[in-house]
């Protein structure tokens, strides 16, 4: 059967490779006054620290445009891609506190972030 090797650089067996992709989808609601600090910093500072961590296969993030937010408010929706829950727990446990207390204390007061994990259902 041979083997595969994952973009997060762990080789794994074909026959024991469970191919149902967790997505870790993190939504932000940002105050508009410091909108675009927010999205530069997370596009060229924090999903590269995340990414960084080798957890995460990629990711992708999306602006909400419907339903509009409340006034004052956008919307992100940040969205990355782990081969397994296990790789998504161990991502939690060893640098999720980190990463988030830097968010945190750069934007204290200006967000609120809601955290979901889906799987990917094959199809």
């Amino acid at each position: 059967m041979g083997s595969i090797l994952f973009l997060d650089g762990l080789t794994h067996n074909r026959s024991k490779v469970n191919f149902a992709m967790i997505i870790y989808s993190v939504t932000v609601v940002i105050k508009k006054e410091v909108e675009e600090s927010w999205l530069e910093w997370m596009k060229d500072v924090h999903i590269k620290d995340v990414l960084k961590t080798s957890y995460f296969i990629n990711c992708e993030m999306q602006k909400q445009i419907i339903p509009e937010p409340a006034a004052g408010e956008s919307i992100y929706i940040i969205n990355y891609k782990t081969s397994s829950l296990e790789r998504y727990n161990e991502y939690l446990m060893k640098e999720a506190p980190r990463l988030q207390k830097e968010h945190t204390d750069k934007f204290f007061g200006n967000f609120k972030a809601l955290r979901a994990v889906h799987q990917i259902i094959p199809g």
